[in-house]
């Protein structure tokens, strides 16, 4: 399984960014799939999950609202469009995949992306 996330940058704060996921060596559309984020000194956190159906998306209070998780099951891509960022949403970004979506609310995924990394200045 290989999982790439691209998209990161630099961007202002209130400014939007998509983020993506290619994932390969796996059938795409029988797992669920998630973000995660790492900021500097902080633990790793639970941003979004969607399905593998698609048909449910999952979001911690905190990400609701601004942040949203969607996939493409014919690019085998799997996308995070973040809006109105705040210096806070710095940290790196990273993607997941999981036969079963309860897995990622307990922190964790069979297989991990490396990571793209999102800097918002203030």
């Amino acid at each position: 399984v290989q999982l790439q996330a691209s998209g990161g940058g630099l961007v202002q704060a209130g400014g939007s960014l998509r983020l993506s996921c290619l994932a390969s060596g796996v059938t795409f559309s029988t797992y669920a799939m998630a973000w995660f984020r790492q900021a500097p000194g902080k633990e790793r956190e639970y941003v979004a999950a969607i399905a593998w159906n698609a048909g449910q998306t999952y979001y911690p209070d905190s990400m609701r609202g601004r942040f949203i998780i969607s996939r493409d099951k014919s690019r085998n891509t799997l996308y995070l469009q973040m809006n109105i960022l705040k210096p806070e949403d710095t940290a790196i970004y990273y993607c997941a995949l999981d036969k079963r979506v309860s897995t990622f609310w307990k922190g964790a995924a069979g297989s991990w992306g490396q990571g793209t990394l999102v800097t918002v200045s203030s």
